[in-house]
């Protein structure tokens, strides 16, 4: 069985062809600034160098004709003919409270992904794109919806519900959602494969660091809370969203200086976080190295991520009543040695050592862990589009 997997911006679309046989890749791409002047696609068949295309793409059903059309290319594809092709799973971003599973796609299914609209104004209407430009190109192959809430939906009332009038939770379904749950279902499982046990045994914080980044506590395999919450703007600092806040400073900001809503949105979502703090960059890469030749606010930028970080593992330790490993993913996750490093000390209390040999990597699984530690310390780099494979492939497979 071979499946596409999808994952449509509002400008770009990233893709991967599954051979679910073995489960692996046999070609990939992303095509970029679409419907933006200087639009291309960039495409790898796994084994041979990747080729560039620039031409004019003005819609995501342009994309996608594009993206087949390079899949079945005859040197450069994957692909001999379009019945290989099995079904088309795709990244959806928000599924509300409806969905705590991946779900074939159909009218319903399309109506709600509309409903959560204004849950995720930036990403469920590209989402919707490429479902839609799926069906007007392909309009008989099955297609699955992965939701990045889904995983978060086993998240008890105490850990989603919030301190507002509760007709605000009935009426407007004003709630922690969480997000990047794909991810984290994804390495808290293979973490577990790892150390050799059932992940329903294990209590396990994952943190997704990267750009944006989320902290959430696995509890036997259940996400029982997490950082992210009705917005991807709270938990610990990011790289331009500003991360926990004084919701009443927010106001009072505004009111000092005639800030709008419009405005305010973009300084928490654009303008704070490391950007904000450091002044250079929100590159964390750019604040290691500026910390690293003395400037102060660069640093405090790093110790301030760090230390929310830190906070946030100690405090899901204590709300799943003890804690078995934690686990490290996505581009800071993955790929900083000083990050892992600076979030370790002081979780000794908890029984977490670092072995400060063993975490110089990057990008590769390994526990990093003393071999004295009662909580295991990994780095496990995500694989979203993996498991939207695997649910397509089981819900292809299930019809």
């Amino acid at each position: 069985m071979k499946v596409l997997v999808l994952n449509c911006g509002s400008s770009s679309l990233k893709y991967q062809l599954f051979d679910m046989t073995d489960e692996s890749v046999l070609a990939k791409g992303l095509v970029e600034r679409i419907g933006i002047e200087g639009s291309m696609i960039k495409h790898t068949r796994t084994g041979m160098d990747a080729v560039s295309t620039t031409t004019e793409i003005p819609n995501h059903k342009v994309a996608i004709r594009l993206v087949i059309e390079h899949l079945l290319d005859p040197i450069h594809g994957a692909l001999s003919s379009l019945n290989e092709l099995s079904a088309v799973g795709h990244r959806v971003v928000h599924g509300g409270e409806k969905f705590a599973q991946s779900v074939v796609i159909d009218k319903e299914v399309l109506d709600v992904i509309e409903e959560c609209v204004p849950l995720a104004p930036l990403h469920n209407p590209a989402n919707l794109m490429g479902i839609r430009a799926v069906l007007e190109v392909l309009p008989e192959i099955l297609q699955v919806a992965v939701f990045d809430t889904a995983f978060h939906q086993t998240m008890p009332a105490k850990a989603f519900t919030y301190g507002l009038p509760y007709h605000y939770y009935e009426e407007n379904r004003l709630r922690r959602y969480g997000f990047h749950g794909t991810s984290h279902f994804y390495v808290a499982n293979r973490a577990a494969e790892i150390l050799g046990r059932p992940v329903e045994e294990l209590k396990i914080v994952t943190c997704h660091m990267g750009n944006g980044s989320s902290i959430t506590a696995v509890d036997r395999g259940r996400s029982v809370d997490t950082s992210l919450g009705f917005s991807t703007v709270p938990g610990i600092l990011m790289g331009t969203r500003a991360g926990d806040l004084d919701p009443v400073m927010i106001l009072h900001l505004m009111e000092q200086e005639g800030i709008t809503p419009k405005a305010m949105s973009h300084i928490l979502h654009k303008e704070s976080g490391v950007l904000g703090i450091s002044g250079i960059s929100s590159d964390l890469r750019d604040i290691e190295e500026a910390a690293a030749t003395g400037n102060e606010r660069a640093a405090l930028a790093l110790d301030m991520l760090c230390y929310g970080v830190r906070k946030y593992i100690g405090a899901y330790a204590a709300a799943m009543g003890g804690i078995d490993a934690v686990v490290f993913t996505a581009g800071i996750g993955e790929n900083s040695v000083l990050v892992r490093q600076m979030v370790s000390e002081g979780l000794e209390f908890l029984g977490a050592k670092l072995d400060l040999s063993k975490n110089n990597i990057r990008g590769k699984e390994a526990i990093i862990s003393t071999e004295d530690s009662r909580v295991r310390i990994l780095v496990v780099p995500t694989n979203e589009e993996l498991v939207i494979a695997r649910d397509t492939k089981a819900l292809a497979e299930g019809r």
